[in-house]
């Protein structure tokens, strides 16, 4: 599908906001500055003089560090522009026999990340509003009415990471650098909140008109949800009880086949082989099961069409046990969450592991679908069989990987042995000569070695021992979140590699990185969404409606 070029509107759009940049850094920067100051009185001799240093080099080196920011945002505008002007790039097929890049995630990265993280959600809750009104009118510029993505370049990621390239411009050392982008990030967001709302009315007296957001689509990793997730499941059995039953008087037969499931006849022919009125009411249970999960949205739309097959040999089961109702523990309903799950972890449709994967569940459902004698073993099969081949499918990463895996242990053995490793500060960069350099708010845990362990860190402690190989987390890694699989662990657990669920991509990560990243609240084990508990909450809003007329 060719995308038609950005409008002029779309491109005049880009090239004011680039020539207000300049000015808005420098909004920034005075407005940081006298934060800096006023707090100068408070810090100890090293630090004060540390801080006016940073002051001194933020006012001297003004322009330049205005133009790395606005140079920062230029290229992402660009990258933008570019996008919309090209065809719509299918997802890259992974690459298969190359070598893989050896790169270790240190805790001074992770540092940064944690802190861009806390800049970008810091200007996202302070100008949630006028960054939605802004979505829906760039939205309207590049024809995109159901506003199902953030087409604007310029979002708080985008000056979050252009402030920290000009940080890193500045004659100071790192500590001072990220101590400069804690104090800068509520001037940032205060100047972005104004600078949105100016930008959305600049839009709006040019004419344009906004695209609806009433189903605004938030992006991967986004702190808000587009619903709650829930691993709660309603009594289905009670739910039983409020469903009509088929076939009685005045009960509609409301079943419409939906998603090239069961015919409406199939469906009545079903509900006839039930003479006792509990099990009619639990076909009409299971039924609007499936409807509600079939039109999840946040099921990926190919996993659903497989789903929707099984909803008639479903209610064919529900005839003949009664643990259908058994919610999760039921290996029909175990079958649809682990397809569902994996499918998710590996998003690339591109990706052959995830085709297999898909080609093995439509092998599993054809079976289901033509046997006769719909019983639980035949789900019990299933369920097994996708257990086997995600085993299977893990090892065959693990061997891609080996070489990878033993660099990793000659290099863990290293750093433990007195090699590379350095301190265990802020990730090794800084050394115990220039700590007096760092500002004592970043190091105050590392300046008492006595002092009691802090919850978040017997927290992250005790997370890192409950991972197993194959164990799926998400992780914000490199400026962005990322569902990754724990592949391997060091013989010293120092050393973790992940693999990415949408490539082939790897990170070997130290341990110090994973625990600063955990009491950051950005790397979590993944746990299975519980399709059929937001499937039961939404019939059971349903029937609580129906109940009201």
């Amino acid at each position: 599908m060719v995308r038609p070029p950005p409008s002029p509107a779309f491109i005049q759009y880009l090239d004011d906001e680039l020539l207000r940049a300049p000015l808005l850094f420098d909004q920034v920067v005075e407005g940081t500055v006298d934060q800096l100051r006023r707090g100068l009185a408070a810090l100890g001799s090293g630090d004060r003089s540390a801080s006016s240093d940073l002051i001194k080099g933020l006012t001297t080196h003004r322009g330049r560090l205005a133009q790395i920011y606005t140079n920062s945002l230029r290229e992402r505008a660009a990258e933008e522009r570019a996008r919309e002007s090209t065809p719509a790039p299918a997802a890259p097929k992974p690459a298969t026999g190359r070598p893989m890049k050896l790169a270790l995630v240190e805790e001074d990265e992770v540092a940064i990340d944690v802190q861009l993280s806390h800049a970008i959600e810091y200007v996202k809750s302070h100008a949630e509003h006028e960054l939605r009104e802004l979505r829906s009118y760039v939205a309207a510029l590049v024809g995109d009415l159901d506003v199902s993505t953030d087409h604007n370049p310029f979002r708080p990621e985008a000056h979050a990471r252009a402030l920290w390239a000009a940080a890193q411009a500045l004659p100071t050392s790192r500590g001072w650098q990220m101590h400069f982008m804690r104090h800068a990030t509520p001037s940032l967001a205060a100047v972005l909140r104004q600078s949105y709302a100016a930008a959305t009315s600049r839009l709006e007296a040019m004419g344009v008109e906004p695209a609806s957001y009433r189903t605004v689509i938030m992006s991967t990793g986004s702190r808000r949800s587009a619903g709650v997730e829930t691993t709660y499941t309603p009594d289905l059995y009670r739910m039983r009880e409020t469903m009509p039953a088929p076939l009685d008087d005045g009960a509609p037969l409301r079943y419409e086949g939906q998603h090239g499931a069961a015919r409406r006849e199939d469906w009545a022919d079903i509900a006839r082989q039930a003479p006792n009125r509990l099990d009619r009411q639990a076909i009409e249970l299971v039924s609007r099961l499936f409807e509600a999960i079939v039109t999840d949205e946040r099921v990926p739309p190919d996993v659903i069409l497989l789903i929707s097959r099984l909803h008639g040999p479903a209610m064919r089961l529900t005839l003949r046990d009664s643990g259908v109702l058994d919610q999760q523990s039921h290996p029909l309903w175990r079958f649809i969450h682990l397809v569902t799950y994996e499918a998710e972890m590996a998003p690339d449709k591109l990706d052959p592991e995830r085709r297999r994967l898909l080609r093995l569940a439509q092998q599993l459902i054809d079976q289901i679908a033509a046997d006769s004698d719909q019983r639980p073993t035949i789900y019990r099969r299933a369920v097994q069989a996708v257990e086997d081949f995600l085993r299977q499918r893990l090892q065959r990463r693990l061997t891609a990987a080996a070489t990878q895996i033993g660099a990793l242990q000659k290099l863990e053995h290293q750093l433990l042995d007195g090699g590379d490793g350095g301190p265990d500060t802020l990730g090794g960069m800084v050394d115990l000569p220039v700590m007096d350099t760092v500002p004592a708010d970043i190091l105050a845990e590392a300046v008492d070695p006595d002092a009691p362990t802090p919850p978040s860190a017997t927290a992250a402690t005790a997370w890192l021992a409950s991972l197993d190989v194959g164990t799926w987390v998400r992780l914000y890694l490199g400026g962005r979140w990322v569902h990754s699989q724990l592949l391997w662990t060091g013989d010293r657990n120092d050393v973790w590699l992940f693999g990415d669920g949408a490539s082939d991509a790897t990170w070997a990560v130290r341990r110090g990185a994973l625990l600063r990243l955990h009491a950051a609240s950005l790397a979590k084990t993944l746990t299975m969404r519980s399709l059929l508990g937001r499937a039961a909450l939404k019939v059971q809003q349903q029937v609580a409606v129906q109940g009201q007329r």
